[in-house]
């Protein structure tokens, strides 16, 4: 298995990415799923990502999105082969992509919001701690990705304090990752 930030060389996968989104969010029932295929090159092309192989072939990828000038990371669009789920290779990515959101941006909270027990089960093993919706961003920017989704009416009846999703923060400032956090962005850059 191979975990490694993403790069402009990467876009090479996009189109499967995508079709991977698309086809998981018809297997969960959810439309939030689907991606801008330009968005993710974006996110290659920034270092903003983290992309995973197993024996040459693509397994898995994670961005990483910023809100409130930086206040705020969200490591978004986590997806896995589904040949290769159960593996433990989501989990891995999860890990990968939360070190880079640590290392590139120190002083940001990292938040998600999720309807699935497995990825709350690794956002609470990496330190996340359930929250309510009003200590997430309030970007709209942010918000307005879950328009897509067939809760977003109740997420706005609710005028975005609650929702089906379950909301999750990780506010330790002071950890490991941000102690060493210039040296570790010198080094996964000269990884490009």
């Amino acid at each position: 298995m191979i975990l490694r930030v993403a790069n402009a060389a990467d876009a090479q996968y996009v189109e499967t990415l995508c079709q991977w989104y698309e086809e998981s969010a018809k297997q969960r029932g959810v439309g939030i799923a689907k991606r801008d295929p330009n968005y993710l090159i974006k996110k290659m092309d920034r270092g903003d990502s983290i992309i995973a192989f197993i024996d040459d072939q693509l397994a898995g990828f994670c961005y990483i999105e910023t809100f409130e000038d930086n206040k705020f990371v969200v490591n978004s669009g986590l997806i896995v082969n589904t040949e290769l789920r159960k593996e433990g290779l989501g989990r891995a990515i999860k890990h990968e992509v939360f070190k880079l959101s640590r290392t590139k941006y120190p002083m940001a909270k990292i938040f998600g919001i999720t309807t699935s027990m497995a990825v709350m089960k690794i956002n609470t093993e990496l330190g996340y701690k359930p929250v309510t919706f009003t200590e997430l961003t309030q970007s709209d920017d942010f918000w307005k990705g879950c328009s897509g989704c067939k809760n977003y009416g109740i997420l706005m009846e609710n005028q975005r304090k609650m929702c089906l999703c379950t909301g999750m923060v990780y506010d330790t400032l002071n950890d490991q990752y941000s102690q060493p956090a210039q040296a570790s962005i010198e080094i996964l850059n000269q990884e490009k």
